[in-house]
């Protein structure tokens, strides 16, 4: 079976068969590729492969494959960090000192890092990626490997994730997705960029929307002022990590809409409703003062003056 539960990406499937047949396992894997491009499927089936003593290896029937599949394996050790966006570097120096325990069932012990690192993180990894033990291997997923320094990216085997081809993703969202209507799947997968994990996740919010987004889009549309104002200020007193994901998600909704006048195919009814009522002017203005005020309170600004600030220019 090998890699084959990997969608697309023959040609890194390929090049990792061979690698695992030869007996060639490297020390220090980056996976890279955009949000929902498959790098937790790829880290479990490495992993798999790994430690699986199949000749044909990742079997994913044996004990061994079965266990890290189910994320059960004691050698497969997942690092993070749920209190931060980015891994802190006492977790990985935690990390870096039990890698000096050895395996408890494999001749490998595994590590997966399925967050960012930062710059002090990444050092603190270094130090053990220049000296491994010969048993341990680490696993690095990354959205963005370019902002890996350039001394832990030169000591990695990288292995980049690539878009399925349009044909494969719509196959794969109607197996998952058999009540999705024809246009829902076929702009999921156009707007996915061809990763089925972002594909999915936009077919799994469907037109389910917060209370806020509903009466934004209802205000919006019908250029209602009066009821952009009460919502703004009803969210005034709003935390920025609350008040940042929601305009981000208007300001996406907003983008959904232009490209739906476009005569793009749209996911969400409420983003045909927007563009149907409001001309592509309107959509380009608002989506620019959104875009604004999500800077603003990246900024530190107050999520109060934000408000104001959206209230006054979105009339």
């Amino acid at each position: 079976m090998a890699f084959e539960a990997l969608l697309g990406n023959d040609r890194l499937k390929e090049n990792l068969t061979k690698s695992f047949s030869q007996g060639r396992i490297s020390h220090f894997y980056l996976l890279s590729g955009p949000q929902g491009s498959g790098k937790h499927t790829l880290a479990r089936l490495l992993s798999a492969a790994i430690l699986c003593k199949s000749e044909a290896s990742p079997c994913l029937r044996c004990s061994v494959c079965r266990k890290v599949m189910e994320n059960s394996h004691p050698d497969v050790i997942t690092v993070t960090d749920p209190e931060h966006k980015a891994v802190a570097v006492k977790i990985v120096r935690e990390a870096r000192e039990d890698i000096y325990i050895r395996p408890n069932e494999s001749d490998h012990k595994i590590y997966i890092f399925p967050q960012e690192l930062n710059t002090e993180g990444q050092n603190a990894l270094l130090k053990i990626l220049e000296e491994p033990p010969s048993y341990g291997v680490f696993l690095l997923l990354s959205n963005n490997p370019e902002q890996l320094l350039p001394t832990v990216r030169s000591r990695c085997t990288e292995l980049s994730l690539q878009a399925l081809p349009e044909k494969l993703l719509v196959q794969e969202l109607r197996k998952a997705f058999p009540e999705a209507d024809e246009e829902s799947v076929t702009a999921a997968a156009v707007r996915s960029g061809g990763y089925l994990g972002q594909a999915r996740e936009l077919l799994e919010q469907g037109n389910a929307l917060p209370p806020q987004t509903e009466r934004f889009v209802t205000a919006f549309a019908g250029q209602n002022s009066l009821e952009l104002t009460r919502l703004f200020v009803s969210m005034e007193k709003w935390k920025r990590d609350q008040l940042i994901p929601l305009l981000e998600s208007w300001k996406a909704l907003l983008t959904e809409a232009l490209s739906c006048r476009n005569g793009m195919h749209s996911v969400q009814a409420c983003a045909k409703e927007l563009a149907s009522q409001r001309s592509p002017q309107d959509l380009m203005q608002a989506i620019t003062q959104l875009q604004k005020g999500i800077l603003y309170a990246q900024s530190n600004v107050s999520p109060a003056a934000v408000c104001g600030y959206l209230s006054w220019h979105l009339r």
